[in-house]
């Protein structure tokens, strides 16, 4: 046991006095703090799939480059038919029997303005219930000789699920300058 000091006394290398026990001494009675809590962080950003977001980027443009297809001139036929569409409605596409309901222009606009239009164009369509569309792409004559929004347009249909069948308008419509799209109905993809 050991004997209470008195104010100014010290102690300080006596024999058998541990360091603690020194210290304890020195600092006199504790009391525990109580624990503020931290201030709120600065929220982490969620993270961001960069690399998903540049394949999209990259794919988006080899789409619009039209990769490893073959690019169509001006003066050829837009065709594609889905195998669920019967023989007699294609005949009737092809021959010019089936009137669009609805047309859409892209001269002048550049490619991805004319995939933006096209796109929200064709949603449009399908969500009014229309069944039977033109779009008007131009032959590409005034360019460097590439028909791009005629390629551009033949590309994005072909991918759509939405569009069971097209072919280049009849010449009274704008012959290889446009093409007339057959929409499946709204329940049905």
């Amino acid at each position: 046991m050991t004997k209470p000091r008195k104010p100014g006394q010290t102690t300080i290398g006596a024999p058998g006095d541990d360091d603690a026990a020194l210290f304890r001494q020195a600092v006199g009675p504790v009391r525990r703090l109580e624990s503020t809590p931290l201030p709120p962080a600065t929220p982490r950003p969620k993270p961001r799939a960069r690399m998903k977001e540049q394949d999209e980027i990259d794919a988006r443009e080899a789409f619009r480059r039209g990769g490893d297809t073959p690019w169509l001139e001006a003066g050829d036929l837009l065709s594609y038919r889905r195998d669920s569409l019967p023989a007699r409605s294609w005949l009737r596409l092809r021959r010019g029997e089936i009137s669009a309901q609805e047309e859409l222009d892209l001269h002048g606009t550049d490619a991805r303005t004319a995939e933006a239009l096209l796109r929200a164009f064709l949603a449009d369509a399908r969500r009014h219930g229309i069944g039977c569309v033109r779009v008007v792409h131009g032959k590409g004559l005034h360019g460097d000789g590439t028909p791009v929004l005629k390629n551009l347009v033949d590309r994005l249909l072909r991918h759509r699920s939405d569009v069971l069948a097209f072919h280049s308008a009849p010449a009274a419509q704008g012959g290889t300058g446009a093409v007339v799209v057959l929409l499946a109905p709204p329940g049905r993809r």
